[in-house]
């Protein structure tokens, strides 16, 4: 993790008023661990808790990090949606929550949760789950009443200040009426604020309660209406609410604006203002007119004019797109009726599986990758909220999407979190049909990264058995191939070269460069556990002259990459490894592939190593585990692990390099991983190392503590190792207190705030208070930096 800022949006206008607030909620965020913002919809409780994260993001060592749960429909969702914020991977079988929980408990951070009103049990839940078991996590949330969680702040935050009823002509200056003229200037650059306009904005914004929603609404009309009309026209506006509109529970004043906002447009442009009002996150012109029709171009240029549409903004995939504000939102979807509703979304599956198929014949080519998985990243939200709905209504439409989405959800690391959707959808598909076997290949993937060999080889199996009697196919070879690997894991390595060359002829004959690549790949492998050295070269070499006119993908690419390196290193080739490694860590830096980011960084670190560049080995080190503890993918993890333990042999930490050998040993076998004999031989250069420097009874320590270790900690241990030097605090701490020293090594022994408290006999809120203390002396912000203090300090 980084500090800073992540996923908060540039502002486009400025920030008016609200010092007051801004400086009151970073001053409860000081004290409290959850603090709730409340208030009615449109009185800019987003954009402040924007700016607060921005204050306060530097007393946070991993930042601040803003989750929206706006477009979040089911409740069940939440803990998904913020897992995939934070980039944690879900596990088949884990629940959200406990991935999170595991990957933030030695993180300091601020979450903030942003429109919790309409999922607030669930939000309410997973705050609670997060704060009890991460004693360095705080939360500031958004909703429109308390998440009513033990120890949660409640700010209410009130609308702008008004004029007071002495000062007509707002001669003080009130945040309302500076809102007013700053947006309205942003319509009409020649409006001012002079005796005649004075009076009727200050009267204007006291009729509109200071929300500032409504007076962003009604300063875009200023242009067209002038403030006297729109003074004049707020009468009528409040005669539009009825006693049974669906808004009632809304702010008066905010659904007044609204409603008067739509009787302003024409019947097409409600229409469509209705129809984009299903679009749950940013979305294209083409979309627009996808589903609202082909003339509905021109009504959204109008509706971003009136701010019932925000302006476009660049989206991840370069494309401009457009978004409504949530209540705006909300307004369009409780006015569409049965009819128009179905007609939208029937529209809007359409399209989103129109775009999913032609994003997902780009990821198959390199050229084409990049921008078709931007293009899915942009279009992340809608795809969810289709996906959920066809699981409800079209099950054709959903099998298609699964099928057409499944190799971007690799790209992503997300492929494990999709199991459960797999075999749903799976059900709905013909035995053997096309859409069976992509599930049934997608399904043996997802069991391989959980370790479940057996189910991918089935899943592999049942695929090959399906198709082996038809023609030569893509599917055919990629089954052959998924054999292949999980058959090389287990040590079948005469099955495993058998079902690779299969693989191989198939690819070979129609024409499938990137099932060739992968079937060399699995081939290499399996002749380098066998420790065939010559063989292995000669395939890697034969693997490199595999490069068609179009490319292959990131995928097969780096498999192609990571294989090359590590037969060029087996041969002593130093210098040709790190040419490769290195072009290959720059095409997945392109792609965002962290999973072949981190495995990379972590074959980069063992040539650095040999190269003698001890801190940039740590710093690629460091990196590449910093991903994998985020996202959780076991395999990767046994890389990094490996080549930390030869880090730390390097920088002559013996023990420390035992402990990760003995670990990374242990996982292979409980997960049945086969290791390559030159990486074995690799690291037992540094075992050896070890049993010259360190006795009997501490190698039978090391190697005791490294076969126990959780692959957690072990990551978490690893993780601390690669700071070669102690984080002490510039500006000269002094020593720690005999209580304070107490502390740190609870911390680093794994004790939470709560369990360090009953421990010593303190209230948690004293044990807060040595740690603050503690983190100023030292500059150890983290939990994981305060383990590593206190190893270097021989307080553990």
């Amino acid at each position: 993790m980084a500090g800073g800022v992540h996923g908060f949006p540039g502002a486009l206008t400025s920030f008016v008023g609200r010092s007051g607030p801004v400086t009151e909620i970073a001053g409860l965020l000081a004290k409290r661990r959850l603090v709730t913002v409340t208030g009615p919809g449109g009185v800019g409780k987003t954009r402040l808790v924007g700016e607060v994260a921005r204050r306060v993001a530097r007393r946070f060592a991993d930042g601040a990090w803003l989750v929206e749960l706006a477009p979040v429909q089911d409740p069940a969702r939440v803990p998904g949606t913020v897992a995939a914020v934070l980039g944690v991977r879900e596990e088949p079988g884990v629940p959200a929550v406990e991935a999170m929980i595991r990957a933030l408990a030695h993180q300091q951070l601020l979450l903030v949760v942003d429109n919790c009103e309409h999922v607030v049990d669930e939000a309410a839940r997973l705050c609670a789950g997060l704060l009890a078991a991460c004693d360095d996590v705080r939360v500031l949330a958004t909703s429109r009443e308390p998440l009513r969680v033990t120890g949660e702040a409640r700010y209410r935050l009130v609308p702008l200040a008004m004029p007071g009823p002495d000062d007509p002509s707002d001669q003080g200056g009130s945040e309302a009426v500076t809102l007013f003229i700053d947006r309205a200037q942003h319509t009409d650059v020649r409006f001012v604020l002079d005796e005649e306009t004075g009076p009727a904005v200050a009267r204007l914004v006291t009729r509109l309660d200071g929300i500032p929603l409504a007076i962003e609404l009604a300063a875009a009309r200023v242009e067209a209406l002038g403030v006297a009309q729109l003074l004049a026209r707020l009468d009528d506006r409040f005669a539009l609410l009825s006693a049974g509109d669906r808004l009632t529970g809304r702010h008066q004043s905010l659904a007044a604006t609204v409603e008067w906002s739509y009787r302003l447009l024409g019947q097409h442009e409600q229409r469509v203002f209705r129809a984009l009002s299903v679009f749950p996150g940013p979305f294209t012109l083409a979309a627009a007119e996808a589903v609202a029709g082909p003339e509905a171009g021109l009504v959204l240029l109008h509706l971003v004019d009136c701010s019932l549409v925000g302006p476009p903004r660049t989206g991840p995939d370069h494309r401009p797109r457009y978004a409504m504000l949530e209540t705006l939102r909300a307004y369009g979807t409780a006015r569409l009726d049965a009819a128009e509703r179905d007609d939208a979304i029937t529209a809007l599956a359409a399209y989103t599986l129109e775009v999913a198929v032609q994003a997902a014949k780009g990821l198959q080519t390199s050229e084409g990758e990049l921008p078709a998985a931007q293009w899915l990243d942009a279009e992340d939200a809608t795809m969810r909220q289709v996906l959920e709905w066809a699981r409800e209504h079209d099950h054709e439409v959903a099998l298609r999407l699964a099928v057409a989405l499944a190799p971007w959800w690799d790209l992503r690391s997300g492929l494990p979190s999709q199991n459960a959707l797999l075999r749903q959808v799976s059900a709905w598909a013909a035995t053997g049909s096309d859409e069976w076997c992509a599930i049934e290949f997608w399904l043996g993937m997802t069991a391989r990264f959980s370790a479940d060999m057996a189910g991918a080889l089935g899943h592999f199996t049942a695929v090959r058995d399906a198709v082996s009697d038809r023609r030569p196919s893509r599917v055919l070879a990629d089954a052959l191939t998924g054999r292949a690997s999980v058959l090389r894991e287990q040590l079948r390595i005469s099955e495993a070269v058998e079902d690779a060359d299969r693989a191989l002829a198939i690819a070979r004959e129609i024409g499938y460069p990137a099932g060739e690549v992968q079937a060399l790949h699995n081939l290499t492998q399996a002749a380098m556990i066998a420790d065939d050295v010559d063989r292995a070269v000669r395939l890697a070499r034969e693997t490199r002259e595999t490069r068609p006119a179009a490319g292959v993908p990131s995928q097969a690419e780096q498999a192609r990459s990571d294989t090359l390196t590590s037969v060029l290193m087996a041969t002593g080739d130093q210098a040709a490894a790190e040419r490769v490694c290195a072009a290959a860590l720059a095409r997945s830096r392109r792609a965002n592939n962290r999973q072949h980011l981190a495995r990379l960084l972590s074959r980069m670190v063992l040539l650095d190593l040999a190269a003698g560049r001890v801190q940039d080995a740590a710093a690629h080190q460091r990196e590449a585990l910093q991903i994998l503890v985020r996202a959780g993918s076991w395999f990767e993890l046994l890389n990094a692990m490996m080549s930390c333990g030869c880090l730390c042999g390097e920088t002559g930490r013996y023990a420390e390099a035992i402990t990760l050998l003995a670990a990374y040993e242990a996982f292979c076998q409980r997960t049945q991983t086969s290791d390559w004999p030159s990486d074995a031989r690799h690291r037992q250069r540094y075992v050896d190392q070890a049993r010259q420097a360190l006795g009997a009874a501490e190698i039978r320590a090391a190697e005791e503590r490294g076969a126990a270790m959780t692959m957690v900690t072990a990551a978490e241990y690893a993780l601390m190792l690669t700071n070669l030097e102690p984080q002490l605090a510039e500006h000269g701490a002094g020593p720690l207190t005999s209580r304070e020293r107490e502390l740190v090594t609870l911390v680093a022994q794994g004790c939470t705030d709560a369990q360090i408290a009953v421990q010593l006999g303190i209230s948690i809120r004293t044990v807060r208070s040595h740690l603050d203390r503690i983190r100023d002396k030292t500059g150890c912000r983290r939990r994981a930096d305060l383990t590593r203090f206190a190893l270097r300090a021989e307080l553990v």
